[in-house]
C-alpha cells in the first residue's frame, strides 16, 4: 500500500501521499476536480514560482517577511525552478475552481515544504509564502507573465523565421510567373514573388499587431489582494515586486492603473488571444494555398511540388499529401476555438473577480505554443523546401484566356471577352485567337499579352 502522511488546513486532516511536497488544499483540489487529467501549463507554472520569487523579495525588502523567511522561500523558488521533475509537484487540474486558488495554494504549500527544509523552521505556505497577496492577483499577474514571456521567447522568434524564410523563398523563385485565381478561376498572371510577399506581409501586420497587443499584460494585478484594494499588503509592495520581477526577467512590469479592471475582466487576454486567433487565419490561408498549389500530381494544379515527409496512405502505394500544411490548418482551427474559450472566460467577471482564470491561461499558452511550433514547422517543411514546377506553370499560363484583358484598353471589353470565349471554346491559345480576330500584329500582341509584363500592373 501507498505510504501516508496526515495534514491539515483550516477544514481538517487527510491523508497525502508520503513522498508529495504539496499539503491538503493540493490534495483537495486533486480529490474534487478529476476533471481532464490536464494540468496547468509549464509556462504558467514557471511564470508563478517567479512572481512567488519576486514576492518574497519584496516583502524582504520592505521588512514584512523577516530575512532568513524570505531567503528560504527564494531558495525554494529557484530549486524548484531548477528541477527536471517540477510538474511532479503540481497535479491540479485545469478545470478547478474560478479564482485558481488551488493552483496558488498548490505552488504556496510546495514552496513552503522545501523552504522548511532548508531554514529548518516551518514556514507557512499562507503567512509568509503568501504574504501580501491573494490568488485574485496573483493568478492574473501569472496568466500575464506567462504569455508574456511565450509570446517574446517563442512566438515572436517564430513568425520572424517564418516571414524570412517566406522571403528568402520570394528572392529565389522571383519572375516565376504563375496563373493567379479568384474565386478558385483562372485569371490574370501572378509571379510566385508576389504571392509569397503577399503572405509574408501578412505576418509582419500580425507581428506588429502582436507586439503592441502583448504590451498590455505588462501591466500587473498583484497588490490588488482580494477585491482590488490591496488590503493585507504594504502600500508600497505593487512597485517594489514589478521593479524586482522586471530586474529578474528582463521585461518591464508595471502595476496596473486599476487592480479592479485587472481582477474583475481579463481583457488584456481577451485581446491577445483574439490576435493570435488573427495569425491562426493568416497560416490557414498560407497552408491552403499551399495545398491547392501542391494537389495533384496529375489531376489538380501541380504548381508546386512539397517535400515528400511520409507515406501518404496505407492502400494506395506511392501516395504522398501536404502533410504540414494540414497540420497547419488544424493548429488554426485549435487556436481559433480556443479564442472562443478565451472569449466567453473573459466576460465571466462577476464583480470584483474573473472565474475561468485557469481556463484563460491554458487556453493562451496552448495558442501561443501551437503558433510557434507550427511557424517553424511551415517554414522548414513547407515554404522552404517546395519546388516549382515550371514547365506545367507555362503550359497552363499561355492557355489561359484571361489573358485577354490586356486588350480591354485597345478593342474594349466586350469584343476581348468574344475571344475569351472563342479560345476556351476551342481550347486555343488566346494569343492565336487574338491575331484572326483584331488588328494588332502579332508581334505586338507578344508583347501586350506576356504574362511577366502584367503582372507588373498598368496600361
Amino acid at each position: 500500500m501507498q505510504r501516508t502522511r496526515t495534514v491539515k488546513d483550516s477544514m481538517g486532516e487527510l491523508q497525502v501521499d508520503e513522498g508529495v511536497l504539496f499539503g491538503a488544499q493540493t490534495q483537495r483540489a486533486v480529490e474534487n476536480f478529476p476533471v481532464s487529467g490536464r494540468k496547468m501549463p509549464e509556462k504558467f507554472v514557471r511564470a508563478l514560482l517567479k512572481i512567488k520569487k519576486s514576492c518574497a523579495l519584496a516583502n524582504k525588502t520592505l521588512g514584512c517577511v523577516d530575512e532568513s523567511t524570505a531567503d528560504s522561500i527564494i531558495s525554494a523558488c529557484e530549486q524548484l525552478l531548477g528541477s527536471d521533475n517540477l510538474m511532479s509537484n503540481f497535479p491540479v487540474d485545469v478545470f478547478q475552481t474560478g479564482s485558481g486558488t488551488s493552483s496558488n495554494m498548490n505552488a504556496n504549500e510546495v514552496i513552503a515544504a522545501i523552504a522548511s527544509d532548508l531554514s529548518g523552521n516551518s514556514i507557512h505556505p499562507n503567512d509568509h509564502v503568501n504574504f501580501g497577496q491573494s490568488s485574485n492577483d496573483v493568478i492574473p499577474t501569472a496568466i500575464h507573465v506567462s504569455a508574456r514571456i511565450a509570446v517574446e521567447d517563442d512566438l515572436k522568434p517564430a513568425l520572424l523565421h517564418l516571414i524570412q524564410t517566406i522571403e528568402g523563398k520570394a528572392k529565389s523563385v522571383a519572375g516565376v510567373c504563375k496563373t493567379g485565381r479568384t474565386h478558385l478561376m483562372d485569371a490574370m498572371p501572378v509571379s510566385f514573388d508576389q504571392t509569397l510577399l503577399g503572405w509574408a506581409c501578412q505576418l509582419e501586420s500580425a507581428l506588429s499587431l502582436l507586439e503592441k497587443t502583448s504590451v498590455s499584460l505588462q501591466s500587473l494585478a498583484l497588490g490588488g489582494t482580494a477585491v482590488g484594494t490591496g488590503i493585507n499588503t504594504h502600500p508600497e509592495f505593487a512597485s517594489t515586486f514589478a521593479k524586482l520581477l522586471s530586474a529578474e526577467l528582463e521585461i518591464d512590469f508595471r502595476p496596473g492603473d486599476s487592480f479592479f479592471a485587472l481582477m474583475g475582466a481579463q481583457d488584456p487576454s481577451v485581446a491577445l488571444s483574439g490576435q493570435l486567433k488573427s495569425i491562426a487565419v493568416v497560416y490557414m490561408k498560407i497552408a491552403n494555398d499551399l495545398r491547392w498549389m501542391n494537389s495533384g500530381p496529375l489531376a489538380g494544379l501541380g504548381e508546386i511540388s512539397l517535400q515528400a515527409l511520409q507515406p501518404g496512405s496505407s492502400i494506395m502505394p506511392g501516395k504522398v499529401n501536404p502533410v504540414i500544411p494540414e497540420s497547419a490548418a488544424m493548429v488554426a482551427a485549435e487556436v481559433i476555438g480556443n479564442d472562443v474559450t478565451v472569449t466567453i472566460a473573459g466576460q465571466s467577471g462577476n464583480f470584483e473577480l474573473n472565474v475561468m482564470l485557469p481556463l484563460i491561461a491554458d487556453n493562451l499558452l496552448s495558442s501561443i505554443s501551437l503558433l510557434a511550433n507550427t511557424a517553424c514547422l511551415l517554414a522548414d517543411k513547407a515554404v522552404k523546401t517546395f519546388t516549382i514546377n515550371e514547365e506545367h506553370l507555362k503550359s497552363a499560363l499561355h492557355r489561359n484566356p484571361i489573358l485577354v484583358t490586356a486588350l480591354n484598353p485597345i478593342i474594349g471589353y466586350a469584343k476581348s471577352a468574344e475571344i475569351a470565349k472563342k479560345a476556351y471554346r476551342e481550347g486555343r491559345p488566346i494569343i492565336d485567337v487574338a491575331a484572326e480576330d483584331t488588328d494588332i500584329p502579332l508581334d505586338e500582341l507578344e508583347i501586350l499579352l506576356d504574362p511577366k509584363k502584367l503582372t507588373k500592373g498598368g496600361l
